[in-house]
């Protein structure tokens, strides 16, 4: 996290300054326990075979009656543009489907963020618009919020479709 502070600071709250160990603790612990009262699912990502930690991202803002959940994320700068996250994404969003019985899974990002809005795309999420002033960005500027979905394969029979391949 510390070596990606100056492309987080635009998007991430958390990014404001390097955290200290004290810090990182206190963020495992409240992690951990919204991990076991089911509220926010934090994943860490590490290269296949390794302990080299890659970046991080997981399943937020539940809503178990509907069954909605969100994906954020973020990469470790030197493995931006590798294809790590968006491999993340779409091993998130299958467990969202099969584990969780997800009936929606969103990204939402502001609208400045292209990359983040790139890996959306790429995962087969569809842009189901903008929330205009929508969030106050870390500048404390008002921004609008790119809002992505992937519905369930059973909910696109519901409206007669075909579920597109990947969900």
């Amino acid at each position: 996290m510390r070596e990606s502070l100056a492309e987080l600071r635009p998007w991430m709250p958390w990014a404001k300054a390097a955290p200290t160990a004290e810090d990182d603790e206190i963020r495992i612990r409240r992690n951990i326990a919204k991990w076991l009262t089911r509220e926010d699912l934090s994943l860490h990502l590490y290269l296949k075979g390794t302990d080299l930690f890659v970046g991080g991202s997981g399943l937020h803002r539940f809503d178990w009656d509907v069954r909605k959940f969100e994906i954020g994320y973020w990469v470790r700068t030197k493995f931006a543009g590798q294809g790590y996250i968006t491999e993340a994404v779409n091993g998130i969003t299958r467990f969202a489907f099969t584990y969780l019985k997800a009936n929606r899974v969103e990204i939402r990002c502001d609208t400045q963020n292209v990359r983040s809005a790139a890996v959306a795309k790429r995962c087969g999420f569809l842009l189901e618009g903008i929330l205009r002033n929508d969030d106050h960005g870390v500048d404390g500027e008002l921004r609008d919020t790119m809002v992505f979905s992937k519905i369930s394969p059973t909910e696109f029979q519901r409206y007669g479709q075909e579920a597109p391949a990947g969900g």
